[in-house]
Formats: structure tokens, C-alpha cells, sequence
């Protein structure tokens, strides 16, 4: 038995067709067909059914095309590992990010990578926190960027910088005027929220937590945008429709600008504001930090993510070190 072989029956598995697979492994089809024989005679089991135009994979042989699969996945590890011990950037990092920093941190966060460690490539996966933590402990992602609080699962963790609030108004609101707006006086409005799995849903009812009320069993707008994201909202904030809280990285470039005096400026529909305390406590923020499985030995390659992400721009937040 050889890894050869095995690469076959996964291919023939997975195409369902022998020419097919022996041209995606970059061989004659008789050649392909001659080593999966002798497997099987080996083996001695049946691996695949044959008829005209048509390749099915027996029961038998459908659990031993996923050891198969696990074996080659053990040996390309093995390559994996002695390339990191050379160079621990080399290679990919499987980076996870919540659904409400993705959009907003990654293009320039990937810029940066690229000219930083071009090879150390960025595998993106965008999901909500728990979705992320599970990921981590299972090894389907290296690390992941997520705000605070989530469950304390034995992950080391860093934290990278604390971003704050803005309020989204539309622009004839009555506060749309005005240079910052207090939470109390945002808990007389019609608050859209995300809908339940986004963390950032929980720091809005952190906030404002007279909203919780609203988040399962009513009717009307409320209800009606749970599962929404940041942008759809933005959108309907636009059209009247209420108004919400966003990160302050969320905050298009443009709608902060100064407005100065003859410069035709383009139309803005949304207002963003900054939240402020009416008895002077700190404004609402979030803590965002890098987390990843203590027993992930690249710790190389977690720095240079961390130094990439500094290397952002990220207005209007607090970097931490």
C-alpha cells in the first residue's frame, strides 16, 4: 500500500469517474486503474462498483477512502512541519474573525500581511464567537479575532485594541445635529438590533439593556431584523426606519470628515455620532482581541499577525499593547 494508491481512490472517490480522477492526479488512466486493482486485491475487498458511465463507491470502501483521506492529510502535516521548522512564517494561517470586524479590519489587515510575510498566506473565515471558539478547539482555524466577553476556554489570548461606539442616525433625526448623543437618551429611540449569536448584539444591550425586550418575542422593526448585518442595518437607519449603535471602524471615512464651507460634500443619509455618558463614566467600548490555542507552536507567525494588524490604520480606536 502506498500513498500513491491512496491518493487514487480518494480522487476516483471524489470524481466519481476514473478518467476524471486520473487526470486530476496527472496520470493514464490505465495507470490509475492498474494501482487501485492492486489495492484492492491487497485489500482484498471491493473499493468501487464499475458499471457504464458510472463509478459508485462501495460501503466498505467509503470508510476506507476517509482513512485514506486522513492518512494523506497526516502526510502533507509532516511536510507542513518540517517547512515550519525552517521558517515558522511559511505557510498558511487559518485566521478566524467575527462577522462585525471582518469587514472592516480585514482588506487592510491583508495588505499588510501580504507585504509584511507574503509567505505566510491568510486563510479568512468570518462566523459568530462561539461558532470561532468551537473552530479553535477542533484545529479547523490557528487564532481568531473576537471582542470580549466570550467563554473562558483555556486560550491565550492578547488583547489589540479597544474601539467605541458610535450612534447611527438618520440625517433628519432630531439629534442629527448634534456632536455627540447620550445612551439614556438613546433608550427613547427605536434601537435596531442584530439578531442573536452577534456578540456586538450584547454589547448594544449592554448599553442600552431596556432593548432586551425586544430581542425575542416582539413584534414589528424589532423583530424583524434579527440576523440582519451591520450594512443592512446602516441601510434601514438610512431610510428612517430607527437608528443603532456601530463600531467606530464600521464608520465610512467620509461621513466624519469636516465639513467646510463651499465644497460641495456628498450626500450623507446616516449621522454617526459618539455615545457619551450622562454621569460621565467612560463611553461604551469593546475590547477586541487575538486568540489562539496555547499548544499552537507558530508563535512567530502570531506576532507578525499582531504586528500587521498594529500596522493598520484603525482610526478612532485605543491600540493596546
Amino acid at each position: 500500500m502506498t500513498l500513491t494508491e491512496l491518493k487514487y481512490i480518494v480522487a476516483v472517490a471524489r470524481e466519481r469517474h476514473f478518467g476524471k480522477a486520473a487526470e486530476a492526479c496527472y496520470v493514464s488512466q490505465p495507470t490509475l486503474s492498474v494501482a487501485i486493482k492492486k489495492l484492492e486485491d491487497e485489500l482484498e475487498v471491493k473499493l468501487f462498483e464499475r458499471s457504464a458511465g458510472e463509478v459508485t463507491v462501495t460501503p466498505l470502501g467509503e470508510q476506507i477512502v476517509q482513512q485514506a483521506q486522513s492518512v494523506l492529510d497526516q502526510a502533507a502535516s509532516i511536510k507542513e512541519i518540517a517547512k515550519r521548522g525552517k521558517d515558522p512564517l511559511a505557510g498558511p494561517l487559518n485566521l478566524g474573525v467575527i462577522y462585525t470586524i471582518g469587514p472592516y479590519l480585514l482588506p487592510d489587515l491583508v495588505r499588510q500581511v501580504i507585504a509584511r510575510t507574503p509567505q505566510m498566506p491568510l486563510v479568512l473565515q468570518e462566523n459568530f464567537t462561539a461558532k470561532l471558539l468551537e473552530m479553535l478547539r477542533a484545529g479547523e482555524i490557528d487564532c481568531a479575532i473576537m471582542a470580549e466577553p466570550f467563554p473562558d476556554t483555556g486560550l491565550a489570548m492578547a488583547p489589540l485594541y479597544d474601539e467605541p461606539f458610535m450612534a447611527a442616525l438618520p440625517v433628519k433625526h432630531k439629534f442629527a445635529d448634534r456632536e455627540s448623543v447620550t445612551s439614556e437618551e438613546l433608550q427613547n429611540e427605536t434601537m435596531l438590533l442584530l439578531g442573536t449569536g452577534h456578540c456586538f448584539r450584547d454589547h448594544v444591550l449592554e448599553v442600552c439593556p431596556e432593548f432586551a425586550r425586544f430581542s425575542s418575542n416582539a413584534e414589528g422593526i424589532r423583530k424583524s431584523f434579527e440576523g440582519s448585518s451591520l450594512e443592512t442595518i446602516k441601510h434601514m437607519v438610512a431610510s428612517g426606519m430607527g437608528v443603532t449603535l456601530v463600531p467606530r471602524l464600521s464608520v465610512p471615512a467620509e461621513a466624519l470628515k469636516p465639513k467646510v464651507k463651499g465644497r460641495k460634500e456628498p450626500e450623507q443619509m446616516v449621522r454617526y455620532l459618539p455615545v457619551r455618558d450622562a454621569q460621565d463614566r467612560d463611553p461604551p467600548t469593546r475590547r477586541v482581541v487575538l486568540a489562539w490555542r496555547r499548544t499552537f507552536t507558530r508563535y512567530e507567525a502570531i506576532a507578525a499577525l499582531r504586528n500587521a494588524i498594529y500596522a493598520c490604520e484603525l482610526p478612532g480606536v485605543k491600540r493596546l499593547s
